[in-house]
């Protein structure tokens, strides 16, 4: 009930445009080391640009600054969207002054832009923190802090020149404008890592790239990212909603993921399977132990698998899996062909179906959206 919640909130939020939602540092941390693991100079010598992100209040800002030498970037670039309910209560990075540098007929308070060419201890106390990217910023030494002429809307000319120069797009972009945001990156050849509702999949612009294996989920989707951190006037339901240690407001929910194009070790792995007469008898689920076959639909010449780990390893013809497979999609293991709750991806199974998001029947009964794969030849 209580993630349900949280969900609800989400999706409402979507719906009202309502887009500020902040990822927590852990979460980011938690996924870019995978990456690290799989190839420790993937951002090497790279311009990484976090272009929905206020640099006073973005975790990503934080994550990628502090650790800026660690990851050998050579630069990083940070813009944000107009000031945020929560603007300047998260990272605190220049205290209790939050001046802008002056600009001639310029407000004070606006979106932001910060250019990182370099860090280090500006103090010499032996630590690097954000103290010192703050001292470095105000001293102008080799970064810039300025106010972006418009808005920071990803949209915008000078956002799409900044994103020009830079090789690796990192952030959790506005929900609301996934689509759009999604298309952009790919139409400037861009790398990216970001976050997504897990619907994001039904659209047809992105589950085409993911069937062109030019996308992919990244390691974990649902529970893998923790929560996200929310404005004063967002209600908390349920008992995984809390107040941090910080005294940030986080709601949990299981329905976003992280989509990429930067590989990573655990889409390499092979999914371990048995073979179809082990899962008929030895499976865990009630639904195939002690079955004769697996169920067939009656308007597609493929068999029904309700459970990832329950794909036949020996079966050779396509199969109709849920859409968490993907959570554990192999491109080396496994083809996809298509997704019934996809619009032109699904027309072909839609033989005198009553819905469009129930293209798959089991004797005249519909089922619940699935993805069609089948096992890559060897």
């Amino acid at each position: 009930m209580a993630r349900t919640s949280s969900i609800k909130n989400l999706k409402k939020a979507r719906k009202a445009k309502n887009d500020e939602f902040y990822t927590q540092y852990g979460d980011i941390q938690k996924e870019i080391e995978k990456y690290l693991d799989y190839n420790p100079d993937t951002f090497r010598n790279k311009v990484v640009y976090c272009n929905c992100d206020d640099p006073f209040e973005s975790n990503f800002f934080r994550y990628f600054v502090l650790n800026f030498n660690k990851l050998g970037l050579k630069q990083l670039i940070t813009t944000s969207y107009k000031p945020s309910p929560v603007a300047n209560t998260q990272l605190q990075l220049f205290g209790n002054d939050k001046t802008l540098p002056k600009s001639k007929g310029r407000p004070k308070i606006t979106a932001n832009k910060f250019i990182i060419n370099e860090v280090h201890d500006i103090d010499e106390d032996g630590e690097f923190n954000l103290k010192d990217v703050s001292k470095q910023l105000k001293a102008n030494k080799n970064n810039e802090w300025t106010p972006l002429e418009g808005d920071g809307d990803f949209r915008s000319d000078e956002c799409i020149s900044l994103l020009k120069q830079s090789d690796i797009v990192v952030t959790n972009p506005p929900f609301s404008l996934f689509r759009e945001y999604v298309k952009q990156l790919f139409d400037y050849n861009k790398k990216f890592l970001i976050i997504g509702n897990i619907n994001c999949l039904t659209y047809r612009e992105i589950f085409q790239k993911i069937k062109e294996n030019r996308a992919w989920l990244g390691n974990g989707m649902g529970r893998w990212i923790s929560g996200f951190i929310v404005p004063e006037s967002y209600e908390l339901y349920g008992s995984e909603a809390r107040i941090d240690e910080n005294g940030n407001r986080i709601v949990a929910t299981n329905n976003c993921l992280w989509l990429t194009n930067l590989d990573h070790g655990r889409r390499h792995q092979p999914l371990p399977l048995m073979t179809m007469a082990e899962n008929l008898k030895y499976s865990k689920h009630k639904e195939i132990k002690g079955k004769k076959s697996y169920d067939k639909y009656d308007n597609y010449k493929a068999i029904e698998v309700p459970f990832t780990d329950a794909i036949p390893s020996d079966y050779k013809g396509v199969m109709g899996v849920p859409i968490t497979f993907l959570d554990k999609y192999n491109p080396d293991q496994f083809e996809i062909l298509g997704n019934s709750n996809v619009r032109g991806e699904r027309e072909h199974l839609m033989n005198n179906v009553k819905s469009a998001t129930d293209c798959t029947y089991i004797n005249g009964k519909a089922q619940f959206a699935r993805i069609l794969i089948k096992h890559k030849k060897k």
